[in-house]
């Protein structure tokens, strides 16, 4: 079996969670922590990198920071992760969601404006497959409204928009470290926050709503509880981990792309032959090769393809089951507009397996069977 993910690593956690150990420091915000704070703020540029136990954990925090409240609307896609929306209705608000792109499956940003309420507060741009959404649209959308930006890079380390790193250009964004991430950690996420004024709150909602960070700091006698929060801090042991896939981010990107690749040459006769569409990276993106997926053409049924490709030995899976059309998605969200594109990527987005050490020859085995499992 080709299996869909495995996990990288450099063979630098071991001893960087043995120092943690030796450090007598496993609770959160250690040395390792502080290590990947740093790097995150010079790799990104955001005033303030905060670690989480999850992805979901800053986008937690970023509603909060958002002031986001019972009755408010967020603008964000259907094809997405649960958390993005979970996030916001736990708040109390409503997610609207609008259609994607055909081209990126990122939010459309011709969409946006329409579904603009006097109710809206935010607009989430989830960049999918670590592609950017058209982020300057998007920024002067939420200008002209004054609506928060709210960057889900789940899947955007090391991916760029014109230069400029994916989860910083918002008002506020986050990353995942989640096993199947290209930088991972097993668990865990990180929130950026992009003004200097917001970073401080940002700090007391992730120590449970105390000023316990500047208490260690030294600029406060004593730390108590001042704001609303929770307990969003990863321990020592797993920023150790992170710390070691920080430092070879780049050799990792590297890596993927060099696979994403050589899929997207495989695959150019499959998408001349109109049996599937692949990948379209615009211009101004530079993405950092999370994924590589297909959209297969509307006749060909996807579940005979996946259990075509499982037989074969190959492990290639689907993806997100839209939101707007999920039972608690019908319950606490609403749908804007027609999403017909969504629904088509729904149900004929089918992602093949990349991870490092996947060979040219088992991915020439991947799209052959791929081809075969076409018919």
């Amino acid at each position: 079996m080709i299996p869909f993910n495995k996990p990288f690593v450099t063979n630098r956690e071991l001893g960087y969670i043995a120092e943690a150990y030796g450090n007598a420091h496993l609770s959160g915000d250690g040395a390792f922590t502080k290590k990947c704070h740093a790097w995150l703020e010079a790799q990104t540029g955001a005033s303030k990198a905060l670690l989480t136990h999850s992805c979901t954990a800053a986008l937690e925090m970023a509603a909060m920071l958002a002031g986001i409240g019972p009755g408010d609307e967020v603008i964000m896609p259907s094809y997405t992760f649960v958390s993005t929306a979970n996030a916001f209705v736990l708040r109390g608000a409503v997610p609207v969601f609008v259609d994607i792109r055909a081209d990126t499956c990122n939010l459309d940003e011709t969409l946006v404006e329409a579904a603009i309420t006097d109710r809206t507060r935010a607009i989430v741009a989830v960049h999918y497959a670590g592609v950017a959404c058209a982020m300057d649209a998007l920024q002067e959308i939420a200008r002209r409204h004054q609506l928060l930006l709210i960057e889900d890079a789940a899947q955007g380390v090391m991916a760029r928009y014109k230069g400029q790193a994916l989860g910083a250009i918002g008002d506020f964004g986050t990353y995942s470290f989640h096993e199947t991430k290209n930088v991972t950690c097993g668990e865990g996420g990180a929130l950026l926050v992009k003004a200097p004024d917001a970073a401080q709150r940002a700090e007391i909602i992730r120590e449970k709503g105390t000023n316990r960070s500047q208490f260690f700091r030294g600029q406060v006698d004593k730390y108590t509880w001042v704001d609303v929060g929770s307990s969003y801090l990863p321990g020592e042991l797993v920023a150790a981990f992170l710390w070691a896939q920080l430092q070879e981010a780049e050799t990792i990107t590297a890596a993927r792309l060099a696979i994403w690749a050589r899929y997207h040459a495989l695959l150019a006769p499959l998408e001349a032959a109109g049996l599937l569409r692949r990948p379209v990276v615009p211009a101004d993106c530079e993405h950092n090769a999370h994924m590589y997926y297909v959209v297969l053409a509307p006749h060909l049924d996807r579940q005979q393809v996946l259990a075509g490709l499982r037989a074969a030995g190959v492990n290639a899976v689907f993806h997100y089951v839209p939101l707007h059309s999920a039972p608690a998605g019908r319950q606490f969200g609403r749908a804007h507009g027609s999403l017909a594109v969504t629904d088509r990527v729904g149900e004929q987005l089918l992602r093949l397996p990349l991870w490092i050490g996947l060979t040219a020859e088992a991915q020439e085995d991947v799209v052959r069977h791929l081809r075969i499992s076409l018919g």
